[in-house]
């Protein structure tokens, strides 16, 4: 898109012109993948070592950002500047690695000692470029080549159309092989343990209170001593047991509001609810907080399942999710 300040559209139209111009680039590039694609999700997939993502520039940026995308989701990634390695840095390099270059030219000055470094450890290249025909994609054991699109804004000088769709190749080169490596939610959260992504995909055992903190009582005991029980734990839940001690219900600080013209005169299996959710305890905190929000609850008992039932083992409270939510 060539456009100026005195175009006759608006800053928001002329916005949101950059943006669906970028997006119809990225459904080209959708388009356009096939063989090459496959053939470097195959090498990332059998890497032995680790993955190599450089660049320089715009690209280098780039780079950065697919190696740290890559690492976070199960595949070992270093960024090497492509300046940097031919000063040294290429050293990183070892045979059983598999590198991703990515220029929009393919003839930067820089990559050809590089490329000549890689070639000669055996170290196989994917190639991320512009135009085909280049020093970069004859060298590519799997050649990605960005379908040609102006740049985007005006004059059609900055790299801005190249870059998103490098990046976003790069995405969907990282989520194809987290798919394909079979790199579960359980996985990505021992990679992000910080942070609120990484306190919603923490295991439920690890915020769940048990042991003695864990509110319970028998299905025959009175009310009276359910009452006692639940207000010592302070969790306005108690699970009530049957005689084998499996859960078989709860009672919560509602079921007590709508059932007090009832007095206490009962036992706990009469005022409970039957089959509560519940979770086990190595669901992650955001399979709870789903169950939170479908069913207006505030608390789930974390419970160990065998051919009998469901031994509770602890209870978890919206409150102590905070950092999750």
């Amino acid at each position: 898109m060539a456009a100026d300040r005195s175009s006759p559209i608006g800053v928001l139209e002329f916005g949101q012109a950059i943006l669906h111009d970028e997006a119809r680039a990225l459904d080209a590039l959708a388009d356009q993948l096939g063989a090459p694609f496959e053939k470097a999700v195959e090498l990332i997939c059998a890497c032995k070592g680790k993955l190599i993502v450089s660049g320089l520039g715009k690209s280098g940026h780039v780079a950065r950002k697919i190696a740290a995308t890559f690492a976070s989701t199960g595949t070992t990634a270093v960024f090497l500047h492509l300046a940097e390695a031919i000063h040294g840095d290429i050293g990183m390099a070892a045979e059983g690695d598999v590198a991703i270059l990515i220029s929009q030219s393919g003839e930067t000055a820089e990559l050809e000692p590089v490329i000549d470094h890689f070639q000669c450890g055996h170290i196989p290249i994917i190639a991320i470029t512009g135009h085909a025909g280049t020093m970069l994609a004859a060298a590519g054991t799997a050649s990605l080549v960005l379908p040609h699109w102006p740049e985007v804004g005006p004059e059609s000088v900055a790299p801005t159309t190249s870059s998103t769709m490098a990046l976003a190749l790069g995405d969907a080169l990282a989520m194809t092989v987290m798919r394909q490596k079979g790199v579960t939610r359980t996985d990505f959260g021992r990679l992000h343990p910080g942070g609120s992504l990484g306190a919603r995909l923490k295991p439920v055992r690890r915020l769940m209170h048990g042991g003695k903190s864990l509110p319970l009582t028998r299905e025959d005991s009175s009310m009276h001593d359910t009452v006692v029980e639940m207000s010592v734990k302070r969790l306005g839940v108690i699970g009530v047991t049957d005689a084998s001690g499996y859960l078989i219900g709860v009672i919560t600080d509602g079921d007590l509001r709508r059932n007090i013209e009832r007095g206490l005169d009962h036992n706990a299996g009469e005022f409970m609810t039957r089959d509560p959710k519940t979770l086990r305890p190595d669901d992650l905190i955001d399979d709870a907080l789903v169950l939170f929000d479908e069913h207006k609850i505030t608390a789930l008992f974390v419970v160990k399942e065998d051919g009998r039932g469901k031994k509770p083992v602890g209870v978890l409270h919206i409150h102590d999710c905070p950092a999750a939510r």
